[in-house]
This record gives structure tokens, C-alpha cells and sequence, in this order.
């Protein structure tokens, strides 16, 4: 019942003007509101701001720029083992494990097909059948900013409108299909494993999603499938490479291809840092170069 309340409100607002009415108030620059703002998140989240390059309130610009914060250079070493696969974000891991085939869990007894949640693309979701699968939820606490896994080459990019629903725990038992109905980013790389497709899902008062290649990809909020093609181009990023951020807290989840990795299921339920090792994996290919 609690989850029902935490819920049913979702249906019933225009998530896509809130979220557009929050990102315009989280850049406002007035130095006493986003001081305020700055200040009670802190308080109320208990936000580490020691581990931050910037560790003063009064040096972020608004509440924008403190959710993107970066964080001190040895704040979030990444596991340097050449077959580790890393956490791409600070969360916690609220589902991992295999597909069964083409199904994911989102919570029990409620599962979404690697189908809907590529979009549509059938032919890049046959890739992942029966592989392995780890959803990262970040809380507004968290460092916002998402890492690679591994070394991979960009291939592409696929931006799917949808609604904007909380991602939290409660909503996430609640809502049927919720990520597969959920605004999206598809972004897909080649590594040393195999294929391997992180997805950014927007969330209600997630004011942004942009990429390090493509910039502020949202708001404005889409109607139509985009699509970009990156694979003429030379966009290699190293494991622990910086790729894209969220302007508030939101969800990411790492797909990789059956037997190419061990060890994501063990993790599940755990609190990670970006940069620890979540599996490892079991290259197929050689060493891709930049």
C-alpha cells in the first residue's frame, strides 16, 4: 500500500512540463536560492563533499552544476585489472544477473524484454539474449557523472522518448515495464567482450541527460526515435573514461552478451562506486586500439 502511494501520482501529473519546470529552476544562478538548495540536499541526502574537487557550497554556480560535480583525482580509482569490468556509476546495483533469454528482471515477478528496452531494435537486443544484465540506480546523493566499464569503441547512439516515471525502488515494483517505458538513451560500443550497451533512463525531475560526443541531448523532450552513427568515427574510450551525466539522479543499465562475463549477479543488491570492479570478462577479440 505504502508503494501504491508512492506511486499512483505519477500517472496522474504532466511528468514531462515538471521535469521541464525543475531543470529550468536547478539552473538558476541566484546565489541565495541555489546556496539554500545546495545546502539542505547536502543536509538531507548527507552528500560526502570532501571527496569533491569543489568541496565549497558557494563555488557551484547553481544546483546543476553541484548534481554534476567532479570529484578529486584519486577519489574513484578505477580497478586496473585488464579483464575487470567496472561500475560505470555510484548507486546501488538493484537487479543483476542473466536474462532469461530475452526477458530481464525488474523486480519480482515483473520482468520487461531486452526488446523493448533497445527500442525496438531487434537485431542489437538478439545480441544480448541469455546475456548478463546489472541496473545501477543513482539517488540524488550519488556522483552523477557515468564511466565505461571497459575499453570500447562508440557505435552508436539511440535516443527513445517516453514517459517520466520516479525510478526509485517503490515505483520500480509498481510499474510494469518501467524502464522499457521510460525515456532513454541506447548507447552502444564494441569491446573486448563483445558488444556492450549502456542505457541512460530519464526519470520525473531528471533536468538532463547529454553525452562527452554529443552534448545536452535532453530537454527538450522528444516525440521520435533519433539515431546517431558513430561508427566511421574515432570515439575509443579507456576504461574509467567519463561519457555521459545526469543532472539529477536516474538509473543505468549495462547489458553484455551471453559468456562474455562472470560476477555481475554477485553483486546484486550492493552499493558500488564507480571505478570498482563489478565482474569480470572473457575477451573475445583482440585488444581493441584507439
Amino acid at each position: 500500500m505504502i508503494d501504491f502511494f508512492k506511486t499512483f501520482w505519477q500517472y496522474l501529473v504532466p511528468q514531462h512540463f515538471l521535469s521541464s519546470v525543475m531543470h529550468w529552476l536547478m539552473n538558476r544562478e541566484t546565489p541565495w536560492f541555489k546556496d539554500f538548495v545546495i545546502q539542505r540536499l547536502v543536509s538531507f541526502y548527507d552528500v560526502n563533499l570532501a571527496e569533491a574537487e569543489r568541496t565549497q557550497i558557494e563555488e557551484y554556480k547553481s544546483v546543476n552544476d553541484f548534481f554534476t560535480r567532479s570529484l578529486a583525482a584519486d577519489a574513484r580509482p578505477i580497478n586496473n585489472h585488464p579483464l575487470s569490468i567496472v561500475s560505470p556509476a555510484d548507486g546501488k546495483i538493484s537487479q543483476s544477473g542473466k536474462l532469461k533469454h530475452h526477458q530481464i528482471i525488474q523486480a519480482k515477478g515483473n520482468d520487461y524484454s531486452v526488446d523493448a528496452l533497445l527500442g525496438g531494435d531487434i537485431s542489437l537486443a538478439k545480441s544480448f539474449y541469455d546475456g548478463d544484465f546489472a541496473v545501477v540506480y543513482l539517488s540524488p546523493k550519488d556522483y552523477h557523472r557515468i564511466h565505461m566499464p571497459m575499453d570500447g569503441k562508440l557505435l552508436s547512439m539511440m535516443y527513445v522518448p517516453g514517459d517520466l516515471f520516479a525510478v526509485n525502488p517503490a515505483t520500480v515494483r509498481m510499474v510494469p515495464d518501467l524502464f522499457a517505458r521510460n525515456e532513454r538513451l541506447i548507447i552502444s560500443f564494441e569491446t573486448t567482450a563483445g558488444p556492450m550497451v549502456m542505457v541512460m533512463v530519464g526519470a520525473i525531475f531528471v533536468g538532463s541527460m547529454e553525452t562527452i560526443w554529443q552534448g545536452k541531448i535532453t530537454p527538450d523532450y522528444g516525440t521520435s526515435l533519433k539515431y546517431w552513427n558513430y561508427e566511421e568515427e574515432s570515439h575509443f574510450f579507456h576504461k574509467g573514461d567519463e561519457v555521459g551525466r545526469f543532472h539529477m539522479g536516474s538509473t543505468v543499465i549495462l547489458l553484455l552478451p551471453k559468456d562474455s562475463s562472470q560476477g555481475l549477479s554477485e553483486h546484486d543488491g550492493s552499493d558500488v562506486l564507480m571505478g570498482q570492479a563489478i565482474a569480470h570478462s572473457y575477451p573475445v577479440d583482440d585488444v581493441l586500439a584507439p
